[in-house]
Order: C-alpha cells, then sequence, then structure tokens
C-alpha cells in the first residue's frame, strides 16, 4: 500500500478518470497496473482566487492489497443470557448509543433509559413544533433517540483533541449506513434527513444482541449502588436538579451564547470562493465559513467565533422548555436551502455574573436569557405558545438601528422584528456587535442587509460539568456514576460525544471483568 497526496482543480477531482491518471502517474505505473484505490482525506483549499482539492489516498500496487477492507467491521455478541453483567445507560444519544454498542462488543448488557420517544415519533413532533402546534417538552430537537445531533445538522467534525480514535467513530457510522465520504471528508457531514435511518439500525442492533431500550421513561432518581454511564445531553436541566438534590456534585463552566445568523447561500458561496462559477456548475460544496476573533482590553478580553455552521441548511428551534426559544441550525445531506447559517456566540465565565456561583445559578442565568427571548418574541407576537423568535437585520443589530422589516428566513415558525441589539444583555451584545464588524472587514459583503440575527443560541454546550476522575471516569464521590458526553462537559458534538461514551464503556468492562 502506498499513500499519496494528490493537489487538483476542482474540475479535476470530479471526474474518477482524472484521478486514476493523477494516481497512476505519481505511483509511476500505467493505469492497468492500479489495482485499486480510496481516499483517505478530501478537503478544499479556497485560501487563494485558485481553488484547490487536496486528496490523500492509499493505492494498492497488489491484488492482495486490494483485498483488504478500509477497515475491520466491530462484532457484536450476544449479550440476552441470564446472568449477563448488565450496564445501566441514562439517554440514548451518540455518548449513550456508542457506549452501548461497546459494552455489547465486550459481552456486556445494556440498559438504556431515554426521557424522549424512538426517532420516528420524534420526528412527528418536531414537524409540528415548526408548524407552532406545541412543543413536546420529552420529544424535540433535543430530546430523544439519538440526541440533540440527530435533527441539528449530523456533522462529524470535531475541534476536540480527545483521546481515542476519532475515526473509529466515523467507521462506525459508515458501518451503519452512512455514504462513504464520512471515512475521507475533512468536515464530514450526515444530514437530518440521513440520520435517523442510521440510528435506527444501531437500535435494531443493540436490541437483536440482547441489549434493552426503554422509550419515554424519565428517570426521576438514581441507585448509586450499581454501574451507571450518565450520557444526558446538556439540556436536561431538570436531571441536573435531581442529581444535585441526590448529593452529586457539579460545577460550573464556562460556555458560549449569542444569536444564529443567517445569508444567503449564494452570498457565502462568493465570498469565500471568490465569485468562482464552479459553485454554480455543482463543482463545489455549500460554502462554509469558520470565524473567530478576540474582543480589546476595553471589554474584559473574551473570544467571538462562529459555532455550528450549516450551509445550505435552516434555523430550528431547540428549546426544551415553554416561556422559553433557543435557536439552533441544521442541515440536510445534499446542503441544498438557500441559505447558510450559523451561531456566531460570546466566550462567558460563571465569574461573568457573580464570585462563587453554583452550577445551577449558571445554569439560572442560562435559562433567563432564553426565557427573555420568548419575551420578546413569542409573547410579543401575541402567540405565547408559539416559537416566533425575535430578530434584526445584520447591518441593524452591528449599527445600533431598528428593523422595520425582516429578510426571508429559513426559521420556519417565523420571525418578530425586535431590538436584540438593546435587550441582549451588554456583556453578550457589546462582544457580538465587535465581532461581527470585524467579519465584516475581513470578509466584504458579510456585514449585510441580506442577513438576519435571530435570537437566542444560547445552548452551545453545558453550563454545567459533573465532576470525573481522569483515568476511571467515574465521579469522585460516586464510583459507580460515570458520566459522558455533551451534557456531563466532556464533548462538544456528535464524534467527541460518541468516543467519550466508548471510553466509558470500555472503562467499565475493565473493572467488571477485573472482578
Amino acid at each position: 500500500m502506498q499513500r499519496i497526496f494528490l493537489t487538483l482543480n476542482p474540475q479535476q477531482a470530479a471526474d474518477t478518470n482524472l484521478i486514476v491518471k493523477a494516481v497512476a502517474h505519481e505511483v509511476h505505473l500505467p493505469s492497468p497496473s492500479v489495482y485499486g484505490w480510496h481516499i483517505v482525506k478530501r478537503s478544499v483549499d479556497a485560501r487563494q482566487r485558485q481553488l484547490k482539492v487536496l486528496l490523500t489516498i492509499d493505492v494498492c500496487t497488489s491484488e492482495e492489497e486490494s483485498l483488504i477492507p478500509p477497515y475491520q467491521p466491530p462484532v457484536y455478541r450476544d449479550v440476552s443470557a441470564l446472568g449477563t453483567p448488565e450496564v445501566t445507560i441514562i439517554g440514548m444519544g451518540p455518548a449513550g448509543l456508542f457506549a452501548a454498542l461497546t459494552l455489547i462488543e465486550h459481552g456486556i448488557r445494556p440498559v438504556i433509559y431515554e426521557r424522549g420517544k424512538e426517532v420516528s415519533e420524534r420526528k412527528r413532533d418536531i414537524a409540528r413544533l415548526n408548524r407552532n402546534e406545541g412543543l413536546v417538552v420529552e420529544s424535540n430537537y433535543c430530546f430523544g433517540e439519538g440526541g440533540a445531533g440527530t435533527f441539528s445538522d449530523g456533522k462529524l467534525f470535531s475541534r476536540s483533541s480527545k483521546r481515542g480514535n476519532m475515526q473509529r467513530v466515523m467507521e462506525l457510522f459508515h458501518h451503519f449506513g452512512a455514504d462513504d465520504t464520512v471515512l475521507y471528508e475533512a468536515h464530514a457531514h450526515i444530514g437530518s434527513d440521513r440520520l435517523p435511518a442510521i440510528i435506527r439500525r444501531i437500535r435494531e442492533t443493540i436490541l437483536a444482541h440482547g441489549g434493552q431500550i426503554h422509550f419515554n421513561t424519565h428517570v426521576t432518581t438514581l441507585d448509586l449502588s450499581r454501574p451507571i454511564i450518565l450520557a444526558i445531553g446538556h439540556s436536561a436541566h431538570d436531571t441536573y436538579r435531581m442529581l444535585d438534590a441526590q448529593g452529586v456534585r457539579l460545577e460550573p463552566k464556562g460556555l458560549a451564547m449569542g444569536v444564529r445568523v443567517e445569508h444567503p447561500q449564494s452570498l457565502i458561496d462568493d465570498i469565500m470562493y471568490h465569485h468562482s462559477p464552479l459553485r454554480a456548475q455543482g463543482l463545489l460544496p455549500a460554502a462554509t465559513y469558520s470565524l473567530v476573533t478576540q474582543t480589546p482590553d476595553s471589554y474584559r478580553p473574551r473570544g467571538v467565533y462562529s459555532f455550528c455552521m450549516c450551509p445550505g441548511g435552516h434555523i430550528v428551534p431547540a428549546t426544551t422548555d415553554r416561556e422559553s426559544i433557543v435557536v439552533n441550525g441544521m442541515s440536510a445531506s445534499h446542503r441544498n436551502s438557500p441559505f447558510a447559517n450559523s451561531g456566531i456566540v460570546v466566550e462567558l465565565h460563571p465569574d461573568d455574573i457573580g464570585n462563587g456561583i453554583s452550577a445551577l445559578e449558571w445554569l439560572d442565568y442560562q435559562e433567563s436569557l432564553e426565557h427573555l427571548c420568548w419575551q420578546h418574541g413569542a409573547l410579543a407576537a401575541g402567540r405565547p405558545e408559539s416559537m416566533i423568535a425575535p430578530a434584526q437585520r445584520l447591518d441593524d443589530f452591528v449599527f445600533g438601528r431598528p428593523s422595520h422589516d425582516l429578510p426571508k428566513t429559513s426559521y420556519l415558525p417565523g420571525c418578530r422584528a425586535s431590538r436584540l441589539d438593546l435587550w441582549l444583555p451588554q456583556l453578550i451584545a457589546e462582544p457580538l456587535r465587535y465581532g461581527l464588524n470585524v467579519f465584516g472587514k475581513r470578509y466584504r459583503g458579510f456585514l449585510t442587509r441580506e442577513a438576519i440575527v435571530v435570537g437566542v443560541e444560547s445552548r452551545t454546550s453545558s453550563a454545567v460539568r459533573i465532576p470525573r476522575h481522569p483515568e476511571t471516569m467515574a465521579h469522585p464521590d460516586h464510583p459507580n456514576l460515570y458520566p459522558a458526553g455533551e451534557g456531563a462537559g466532556y464533548a462538544g458534538g456528535i464524534t467527541s460525544s460518541a468516543l467519550d461514551g466508548i471510553r466509558a464503556a470500555e472503562t467499565i468492562s475493565k473493572r467488571i471483568k477485573a472482578l
């Protein structure tokens, strides 16, 4: 096997015959002598006007090598027999699902409790939510089979530097039905239209091998005498309060809050691809951006950055509580919406609102912002049961002007014009205005009246961390409690949450086998 690196233009990268010729030339063999090849990594370099596609390719130079699969599929054991050791998993997002699969690999039965519904029923509740027909507090964009990532984009990119084999997570998604692209795209993406089928296959595998799943089961107390993987999502605020009442120590942690900013996708394409016609020809994907800046010393220095950028996507209502508004973003697999949206958020710390505040006080602050958003959106619109969100034109927000009308938006429940620049807490509004101004100078056309700011993006991560030992992964005061994933404060997205769940399951498996 020989690994090579190719730099092609988008036209060449879209033509398999041209790739084969480039591969053969690189390994100094005529094309028929190349027994096979597969892409290891693919990315688009748009830093210069001459756009490039960067490919890392493994080339088979013998027939034997061509028969080797790209990865080893998992082997799951039957854990249905009486007497099989059991581990309880609370939560069925990526941390819980991948923990369950890992336990089965090790011959341990997972018993999963999920507060929400299975993915098909959940999809119907989300459709009603988008039509402003009411929130089901246990079945929405955050709660239910698959967790928040199932219906909020399905991006498999992570900035995490966590230990473990991130590629193995990609391989497992591929094993359960994701496209080949998840194995090599630099910013892999499944899509909220395809993830439900993958989640169903994972569920069917867990059940077929003897695992147990209990849907519509809201855990209100924990039996800390048995091993539990606590894989709740970051929106399970009532569970944090239950843990506190049971004497489980919690800590406040930094998080980021802000707004969703939405542009026409064509405008982002022009900015990022330098007005290249190749995008319109289908030779380039919907353009993305990643923005970050730091406020000056006149503020408390803090980061302002883009979060969960969704090219060709939609803004969605992601609250779990009535009388609150939270927004997030998602993209379907083809990313063919005419809109591009991203969270633009401000780095916040618990001591921003007071020294020595508790985890629950910090959670209260997060919830107060979401309630404020509801007051200026749904309540002010005279439809308090709806998901109508407050919004402002981007340039009006930055320059402190009211918006007398709003541009078109992908947000289905609807928006109401509101002065977010005035009612957002200044520790969020001022850094946002500064950062958006910087981004507008960095990318001409970004700061435009065609863009809309929608409030609020408040659940980028957990406001709470559940302490755990770095090696055993168990809570320092409760050795049978294994906090894992995003809700525990140790992950940030689908892949890092899945990886954290795998680590928790492997740690428990070693403990059980040592007994």
